[in-house]
């Protein structure tokens, strides 16, 4: 059962790696390759891209080598794990506060129209970029310092935080600042905005140019909402077992089953390859 579950785990991984770099090189070359598509918050999609595309082609294919070739994994207190757990947290942590980010330039740029270019100046974006890449070091530099720590976890083949009850104080404090208070923001802003989007389709919209206006079709505000929806739907359903996984672990000292490891950590890593794909969707 160990074997196979480690067969499938790392079968998983490498489908979600391959798709993850395909899916956020396609679409850093679509941002470079036109200019239509830049502004001044541009660097807030390349920012979250970016640390997907890190995760792609460190942590996945990592957890699937050694879930596929190395067993007994690595020694928890060498400079390997040490530093691949670094990458692991700050990779993770970045992606989430730059998408974040992202969706609130989105919800400035829908719902503050008028004003939008005076709110996101390129200063400030560059910014508030610094800030998150800052706080993504800070955070995942605590356990190098003493303040929780790294180590190999034999039911995710990663090495990564240590949950258990000795770094209750880190964990909690990275899950509520790193992870959840960024998830409830993105899903809050974009329940506002499929509730904007439902009562404008209801309202009805006329678009004006210098020649002639036409009716802007409600199934076109419907249809945004529907991917934002979805984006929501796919952002919680990554993250929530890996989060209940984690917090349960840190909170009652158990372990929890290998497969429900295994099944959290895979999702939580996919995420990263379904960002790219859902940034794409949500484009004009």
């Amino acid at each position: 059962m160990v074997a196979a579950l480690r067969t499938v785990y790392g079968a998983l991984m490498l489908v979600s790696s391959v798709a993850c770099v395909c899916g956020n090189l396609l679409l850093l070359a679509v941002l470079l390759l036109n200019k239509e598509l830049r502004s001044e918050t541009t660097g807030l999609v390349v920012s979250f891209s970016v640390s997907d595309l890190a995760l792609g082609l460190s942590a996945l294919p990592l957890a699937a080598h050694t879930s596929l070739t190395r067993p007994s994994g690595y020694a928890g207190a060498g400079v390997f794990c040490q530093g691949s757990g670094f990458l692991f947290l700050l990779l993770l942590t970045s992606s989430i506060h730059s998408l974040t980010w992202a969706t609130v330039d989105k919800f400035t740029e829908i719902c503050f129209a008028l004003s939008y270019r005076r709110i996101w100046t390129r200063g400030r974006s560059r910014a508030v970029l610094l800030a998150v890449w800052l706080f993504c070091v800070l955070n995942a530099a605590l356990p190098l310092v003493g303040f929780g720590s790294y180590d190999y976890s034999e039911r995710r083949y990663l090495c990564c935080p240590s949950f258990g009850p000795e770094n209750c104080v880190f964990v909690l404090l990275w899950m509520s600042l790193g992870i959840v208070a960024p998830i409830v923001t993105t899903c809050s802003l974009y329940g506002y905005m499929v509730y904007a989007a439902r009562k404008q389709a209801r309202r009805g919209t006329f678009v004006c140019n210098e020649l002639h206006c036409f009716y802007v079709p409600a199934n076109v505000y419907l249809r945004s909402s529907v991917v934002m929806v979805a984006t929501s739907a796919c952002l919680l359903l990554c993250w929530t077992p890996f989060i209940c996984v984690c917090l349960y672990e840190t909170l009652s000292g158990q372990q929890t089953p290998p497969l429900t490891c295994a099944l959290s950590v895979w999702l939580v890593l996919t995420s990263s390859a379904l960002n790219s794909w859902i940034t794409c969707m949500t484009q004009t």
